[in-house]
């Protein structure tokens, strides 16, 4: 049964109640508060403009250990080019809102609304979310952003105005993770482009194992 969550009330139920659709519960709201409690349980928000916050934790979850990331052949030529500069937080919100920007195949709008963009800005500000840029010539033509519960990131959203700049920013923050010894890259749902950088799904209980002790 999904539940209704009130906005003054800081709770989700156990992730064990989740619906067969993923989604756990409704309502509540976008506080850095009730963001953090989320991600350190295994959920994450994602509606549409008009909808009620939706509160998901899928029975099957996308991720990535950092040093599995698959780099091709192909994107091993693009990276030794150096046709790309790539950054970390230096315009967040300029990234979110590409993301928000973004058209995507089979999507007629966008979950990233403007309320989700302040309340990730405001976790960006409290040094919990972060960015990673690509730049080509000055332009920023790529990038993503996601939320830091170390060992575990929780990727968000990325973008990419070229072609491959999206795969590049993915590739780098994989190294960043590593080096800092995360131990695993949430990407949430399965799509097929972050299953060709490596990317594969686990049960959410396995999942859970890696989250940080609340």
């Amino acid at each position: 049964m999904i539940s209704i969550l009130d906005s003054n009330y800081l709770y989700f139920p156990a992730v064990e109640n989740t619906h067969e659709s993923g989604i756990l519960a409704l309502g509540g709201d976008l506080s850095a508060n009730r963001l953090i409690l989320a991600y350190k349980s295994g959920i994450f928000p994602w509606f549409e403009d008009g909808e009620p916050i939706t509160w998901w934790s899928p029975s099957m979850r996308m991720v990535l250990e950092p040093h599995e990331v698959h780099i091709s052949k192909s994107m091993r030529n693009v990276l030794k080019k150096e046709q790309f500069t790539v950054t970390f937080n230096t315009c967040f919100t300029d990234v979110i809102s590409n993301c928000q920007n973004a058209k995507r195949d089979g999507q007629l709008g966008t979950w990233i609304t403007d309320d989700m963009i302040e309340a990730y800005c405001n976790l960006h500000r409290l040094g919990l979310a972060q960015s990673v840029e690509v730049w080509q010539d000055g332009e920023l033509v790529g990038g993503l952003y996601g939320v830091d519960m170390k060992p575990v990131f929780c990727g968000e959203s990325m973008f990419s105005f070229v072609p491959n700049a999206s795969k590049v920013a993915f590739i780098y923050l994989c190294e960043y993770l590593q080096k800092k010894k995360y131990s695993l890259l949430d990407c949430q749902v399965y799509n097929d482009h972050l299953s060709s950088l490596g990317a594969y799904e686990i049960p959410r209980e396995v999942y859970m194992e890696y989250l940080p002790k609340k």
